[in-house]
């Protein structure tokens, strides 16, 4: 099955760059968005064959996932069941007979840190929400994960050292992630691939010189390691300051 993950940054504006010529080529079984920027009610998709689920910020133009899906789910969760971590539409769940595909948009620390605090919170609460699900069937967790894990996983790790998406501390908790049983799935193929990044600052011609974060993936629960068949980051893609990242896996929905 394919699985295609992508940071719009306002989908309405994606639409007009090319989102449903790519949506279309791709033919993905689950296709996922994070940052869409919408509410209830600004854009109907016509898209014959998928289940849509949307998940909207209560603040509007903010935040905001959706996923469409070509089988129909048996559950569907809103949230994490936090009240003060649900109000700002960043996580979609839906349960299927042998694993569960859980989309996030996991809030940026921002400019000096200002939500630094709060990103930790949201760290360790996610992480529980997937080590709960994960004990009731393997977890298929993807999106904007706004943390660029090692220094192979950004342009210029000396310079962003203390900067939102690259602290220690933001790092840390990917790591606690992954040693909590679960694989990153583009490091399991390619362990040690450098210069190939998923979003670019709109500054400094920054996608023109590749001067980019690997911040979008597809984590898994490390017993689905044997069905990852394959992954790749479209970096060809272009309509968002993010690019479309991908994984195959041998499941059954």
């Amino acid at each position: 099955m394919k699985f295609i993950s992508w940071n719009v940054n306002g989908l309405r504006a994606c639409i007009q760059k090319g989102f449903l010529d790519f949506f279309h080529a791709a033919d993905a079984d689950f296709f996922c968005l994070q940052e869409t920027k919408l509410s209830e009610g600004q854009l109907a998709l016509d898209l014959p064959g998928y289940h849509q689920y949307w998940n909207y910020a209560q603040k509007k133009g903010y935040s905001g996932t959706a996923v469409f899906a070509k089988k129909e789910p048996l559950s569907v969760h809103f949230g994490i069941d936090i009240p003060e971590h649900d109000t700002e539409g960043r996580v979609i769940s839906l349960e299927y007979e042998t694993f569960w595909l859980v989309t996030c948009y996991t809030p940026n620390s921002k400019r000096e840190l200002a939500r630094l605090s709060y990103r930790m919170e949201w760290e360790d609460a996610i992480r529980g929400y997937l080590m709960k699900l994960d004990e009731k069937k393997p977890v298929i967790f993807c999106g904007d994960l706004n943390v660029a894990h090692e220094e192979i996983d950004l342009k210029n790790p000396k310079t962003n050292r203390k900067n939102a998406g690259f602290t220690d501390e933001e790092r840390e908790k990917m790591t606690a992630l992954l040693s909590a049983g679960f694989t990153d799935t583009f490091r399991y193929f390619y362990p040690d691939a450098t210069g190939v990044y998923s979003w670019w600052s709109y500054q400094f011609k920054a996608r023109e010189k590749n001067a980019g974060w690997r911040i979008d993936y597809f984590i898994t629960s490390k017993r689905l390691d044997q069905t990852l068949s394959g992954a790749k980051i479209h970096t060809d893609i272009y309509g968002s300051d993010h690019c479309p990242v991908e994984l195959s896996a041998d499941v059954t929905a």
